[in-house]
């Protein structure tokens, strides 16, 4: 049986702000906020080279588990991370989100983004892909994987604190 929630996952609008508040989120450094939104078998990949062959037999960037994705995390709050201390500065900008799959329980997403980084030792500005899959889970859309694809990542990567 679909519920009117479930349908919220083949409702571009019903997405694009579950993306958007994501973005924001991270952007503003909610770390509980943002970790609320992954489910409990999440993936988290950011692979090295532009390839998406496979993560586990190839380099990648970030190929994070839920149990990473919160360790990471709890390493950030600790406000110890040298890479981000202090936090950047951050905003993204999402476009061109579009329903790829939304055939089976979960609903793939494609979206490109833009995003500003602001340090002491100057901005960086990183552009990609992101491919996110979508679950609902408990009446509340979650985000279950999130597949970062970034334009430079053939290229030496100065900072990661955006990815968080």
């Amino acid at each position: 049986m679909t519920t009117a929630f479930d349908a919220a996952l083949t409702d571009l609008r019903a997405i694009e702000r579950f993306i958007y508040q994501e973005a924001r989120f991270a952007d503003e450094h909610d770390y509980d906020s943002w970790e609320a939104l992954w489910t409990d078998d999440a993936l988290y990949w950011v692979p090295a080279g532009g390839s998406v062959a496979d993560p586990l037999h190839q380099v990648s960037v970030i190929y994070d588990n839920r149990r990473r994705i919160s360790t990471r995390l709890k390493q950030l709050r600790t406000g110890k991370r040298y890479a981000q201390s202090p936090p950047s500065n951050l905003r993204r900008v999402i476009s061109n989100v579009e329903i790829l799959d939304a055939s089976g329980a979960d609903t793939t997403v494609g979206a490109n983004f833009v995003l500003y980084e602001s340090k002491p030792r100057g901005i960086e500005m990183w552009a990609g892909r992101i491919t996110y899959v979508l679950r609902a889970v408990d009446g509340e859309i979650k985000l279950a994987r999130k597949t970062v694809l970034l334009v430079n990542s053939a290229e030496a990567l100065p900072t990661l604190g955006f990815l968080i």
